[in-house]
């Protein structure tokens, strides 16, 4: 058998090692979605409550707002389970004139009333910038508990209508989140009486028509 020449062998070991390249990857990422469950099966609302008219499936997202009309108040689809230490993640992204959403973590309804108290992975963007992945706390303290500077953010922030990745995790009274591989908060609660369990809420904030599609919803319990 004539010997292979050079080119050849080396071509050959290229294909072996894109080969083990390939296979390797899709391992990693099954190793590193390990423990974790979905919170939305992709088809219907199982596991969340909220009013109808603001919330629905389509292309295997959660949809919450409109783009026909104005939003008279913010609204919320809330987990019907309570979680205390756990990291979720979610991908989520904002079409139509509005610009404000977020996911509530560790939050409960408000009796008789539209709105929910607790932490807030705010989505979007203010007067001030983009606020995707900063920490705000809804109808509590109202007001930012951590944010990143704008012009770090602005290098991951993806364009208005593309999806974006966002990592929670909440750990005792420790709150980190990532939004597309980059760290936008690491916040410690000083106060001992804020809880530390409570349901998830997916936003679509008052204001101008818009929609916030969130998809991909998984949670491991820490």
């Amino acid at each position: 058998m004539p010997k292979p020449k050079a080119p050849a062998i080396i071509g050959l070991a290229f294909c072996v090692l894109l080969a083990q390249t390939a296979s390797a990857k899709p391992k990693k990422e099954k190793e590193d979605e390990k423990g974790f469950v979905a919170l939305f099966d992709g088809k219907t609302l199982e596991g969340w409550e909220g009013k109808k008219k603001f919330f629905r499936v389509e292309d295997g997202a959660i949809v919450a707002g409109f783009l026909d009309a104005r939003i008279p108040n913010n609204e919320f689809l809330a987990s019907v389970m309570e979680y205390d230490d756990f990291e979720l993640r979610f991908e989520a992204k904002l079409v139509g004139q509005g610009n404000n959403a977020g996911v509530q973590l560790r939050s409960q309804r408000i009796p008789n009333n539209h709105e929910m108290i607790g932490y807030q992975c705010d989505i979007g963007g203010w007067s001030k910038g983009a606020i995707w992945g900063f920490l705000y706390d809804e109808s509590r303290r109202r007001k930012m508990l951590a944010e990143a500077p704008q012009e770090e953010l602005k290098k991951h922030v993806r364009p208005k209508g593309e999806w974006n990745e966002l990592i929670v995790r909440a750990e005792g009274p420790r709150i980190q989140i990532w939004l597309n591989g980059y760290q936008t908060v690491d916040f410690t609660e000083p106060d001992e009486n804020i809880p530390l369990k409570g349901r998830f809420g997916l936003q679509i904030h008052s204001g101008a028509p818009a929609e916030c599609w969130y998809r991909n919803i998984r949670i491991k319990k820490l």
